[in-house]
C-alpha cells in the first residue's frame, strides 16, 4: 500500500510541476494561455494519476489487491500508458506552440499516442479482473465463515 500512496505521490508532484511548465513555458515563447494539450498535462497528472491511485489505495486496504498477479499487471501497464500518453501531449503541445502542426510533422506522434491509450485501457482491464477476482475470493470466505458459525451455534442444517 505504501507504493499506491508513494505513486499517487508522485503523480501529484507530476501534476503540480507540469501546471507550473506550462505556464513558465507559454510565457518564454510569448504564448501565454495558449490552448494546447500542453495545457492539459496538469489535469491528466492529477486525475488519471494521483486521484486514480488514491482510489485503487482505497480498494487495496478493502480488498487486499496489491498481492494478485493481475494487479502487478494493472500498475506497471497503466503507469506506463499513462507516461507514454502525457509525454505525447507535452510533445504536441510545444510543437503546436512551436508553430507546427504535430499531426503533419510525423505520424509517429499520433501513434505512440494511441499505445499509451492502448496501454492505460489494458491496465484498466487488469485493474478491473483484479477487482473482479478479490470480490469473489471476499464472498468465498463470507460464505465459509457464516457456514463455520453456524456449525459452532448448532443452527446448521444437516442433511
Amino acid at each position: 500500500m505504501k507504493t499506491l500512496l508513494r505513486t499517487a505521490f508522485v503523480y501529484m508532484l507530476l501534476g503540480v510541476l507540469s501546471g507550473l511548465f506550462y505556464r513558465e513555458y507559454t510565457k518564454a515563447v510569448d504564448a501565454i494561455g495558449a490552448d494546447t494539450q500542453l495545457s492539459t498535462l496538469h489535469t491528466h497528472f492529477l486525475a488519471l494519476g494521483m486521484l486514480v491511485f488514491l482510489i485503487v489505495l482505497a480498494l487495496d486496504a478493502v480488498f487486499s489487491l496489491s498481492g494478485r498477479r493481475s494487479f502487478s499487471v494493472f500498475y506497471w501497464t497503466y503507469n506506463i500508458g499513462l507516461l507514454v500518453t502525457v509525454v505525447m501531449q507535452a510533445v504536441r503541445g510545444m510543437l503546436t506552440l512551436d508553430g507546427q502542426d504535430p499531426t503533419t510533422t510525423s505520424a509517429a506522434i499520433p501513434g505512440i499516442a494511441g499505445l499509451g491509450h492502448i496501454l492505460l485501457t489494458v491496465g484498466l482491464v487488469a485493474l478491473f479482473v483484479t477487482l473482479n477476482a478479490a470480490i469473489k475470493d471476499r464472498a468465498a470466505l463470507q460464505r465459509r465463515t457464516a457456514g463455520r458459525a453456524g456449525a459452532e451455534d448448532g443452527s446448521a442444517v444437516t442433511a
